[in-house]
């Protein structure tokens, strides 16, 4: 399944149908009178949050969105019926922005969520509705409203426990290979990893999301590379997981290009939870690699966890600092939105 994380769709909310003029005539009925029905409602558009999906991709195919008209109204005082909705199905962490791609919409992060992005249109009033004393024949009736239409941005942040960053061929979709049932593609040239990639990771019992994007270079926050478009999906992210290449000759200017990108970005990256790990350690030599932990430790104002996806070395030891983290964060939020009872008698 192909990765796509944004799209333009229109939507065309159905018009209401429009209202009767009729008029009863039935034998042996000696005063019949208006009995026009009122034109049904237009349907809407609706987004909705389901949770099979983890990309945009079908709307690569279908960009337009179009819910029905409602039905005419008919004599015998026969309201039409309503016009069928049309539903637009999104994965978890789907923002919907309007065209200007700036004002937010909607921001729909759990399955089960729906919001109405166009209203359908109001049935027009049939002549029955216009009946009164000082007017007893009504003969006209109103046309159904339009229904509402615009064009709307369809953006994707995946939803993700704790994400991987680092410089391209940093090792992390090794690790993230090396540690979930994911899959992701791996080779030896840069900018290997194309679109985000998602793993379950289980550790003691507890399963967490881990998400690897691709590599941060320099200037990724003005758009070199392809890093700074996806940067979105660890935004959400509750832990980062900064790998640095051991292999390197100045692990500590990776490390602080990376930062200053996140900096860069301006969107809380740098004030998460980083654990910091120096990647490829089967590949340098002992002494070279204790230069390096000391100077990535002076860096960072933090001694680097060490790690080997490919021989397993230190592994494990991350993934479980990375799920006592995550526990940390979870613990503290769930704190923060438990409202605190004040003093009682």
């Amino acid at each position: 399944m192909k990765f796509l994380d944004q799209a333009k769709v229109y939507l065309k909310a159905g018009d209401g149908g429009n209202g009767c003029v009729s008029f009863r005539r039935e034998k042996f009925v000696e005063f019949g009178g208006p009995d026009g029905g009122n034109g049904g409602r237009g349907g809407d558009v609706i987004a909705e949050c389901v949770a099979n999906l983890n990309t945009l991709i079908d709307f690569r195919y279908q960009q337009h969105f179009k819910a029905k008209r409602g039905t005419n109204g008919a004599g015998q005082n026969r309201t039409g019926a309503g016009g069928a909705d049309s539903i637009l199905k999104v994965p978890p962490g789907t923002q919907i922005f309007a065209e200007d791609q700036e004002t937010l919409l909607a921001d729909l992060t759990e399955p089960g969520e729906r919001v109405v992005l166009a209203h359908g249109g109001n049935g027009g009033f049939g002549n029955l509705h216009f009946k009164s004393s000082t007017n007893q024949a009504p003969r006209r009736a109103n046309e159904g409203q339009e229904g509402e239409e615009l064009t709307v941005w369809l953006r994707l942040k995946l939803i993700a426990n704790a994400g991987l960053v680092g410089l391209p061929n940093a090792g992390k979709s090794t690790f993230l290979a090396a540690v979930s049932a994911a899959k992701p593609k791996i080779a030896d040239y840069p900018f290997t990893t194309l679109h985000p990639n998602l793993g379950v990771v289980r550790a003691e019992g507890h399963d967490f999301v881990l998400a690897d994007i691709p590599g941060l270079i320099e200037g990724a926050h003005e758009g070199a590379g392809i890093g700074d478009r996806f940067l979105g999906h660890i935004e959400r992210c509750d832990v980062l997981l900064h790998l640095v290449d051991g292999t390197q000759e100045d692990p500590v200017e990776a490390y602080e290009t990376v930062r200053g990108e996140l900096e860069q970005y301006e969107a809380g990256l740098t004030e998460k939870t980083e654990l910091l790990a120096l990647s490829k350690i089967d590949a340098v030599p002992e002494d070279e690699l204790k230069e390096k932990v000391a100077a990535l430790k002076k860096a960072a104002g933090k001694a680097p966890m060490l790690v080997s996806a490919v021989s397993g070395e230190g592994r494990d030891e991350v993934v479980r600092a990375l799920s006592e983290a995550i526990r940390s964060c979870e613990a503290a939020a769930k704190e923060a939105a438990t409202p605190k009872q004040g003093w009682q008698p």
